[in-house]
């Protein structure tokens, strides 16, 4: 029975996954094909992640606030110190990674400095394994995190 349940859930978590991606599919516009209109409960729909849209700022893209990981290389306490230490890091890796999106903010009670918007564990340990490599970030670790996925 245990066993069950464990299979359903599995197969539930996948199902969810892949509507994700199937749905995106569906909404896009392709010409010379038709429309496809998608209702759907608004629970299911935050299920899937929510799209946000800047305001401010017409060139910002859209981005889609999923869960997945980044990739922590600072963590300090609420000091004016600690505040400068997270915003030199996150201007370090800026530098040598500029392809790499950095977030340095404050989450009471620490100042942190996160890399990375990744949809996998193994993306995110690839680019840990990467920072780690060059020696100057020691305390790299892997977090669950809400994340930004940029939309076409």
């Amino acid at each position: 029975m245990r066993n069950i349940f464990i299979c359903l859930f599995l197969l539930c978590g996948v199902s969810v996954f892949a509507q994700r991606g199937i749905v995106n599919e569906l909404k896009k516009t392709v010409p010379g094909q038709g429309v496809v209109t998608i209702q759907q409960d608004e629970k299911i729909a935050a299920l899937l992640g929510d799209v946000y849209v800047k305001t401010d700022n017409d060139e910002e893209p859209k981005v889609l606030k999923a869960r997945g990981y980044r990739v922590q290389v600072y963590a300090g306490n609420n000091s004016r110190v600690a505040r400068k230490e997270a915003n030199d890091i996150a201007d370090k890796i800026k530098m040598e990674f500029p392809e790499m999106p950095v977030y340095a903010f404050f989450q009471p009670p620490r100042w942190l400095c996160r890399v990375g918007d990744y949809r996998s564990i193994e993306e995110a340990d690839a680019v840990m394994r990467r920072l780690k490599a060059t020696g100057d970030f020691k305390e790299v670790s892997i977090v669950r995190e809400q994340i930004n996925i940029p939309l076409d």
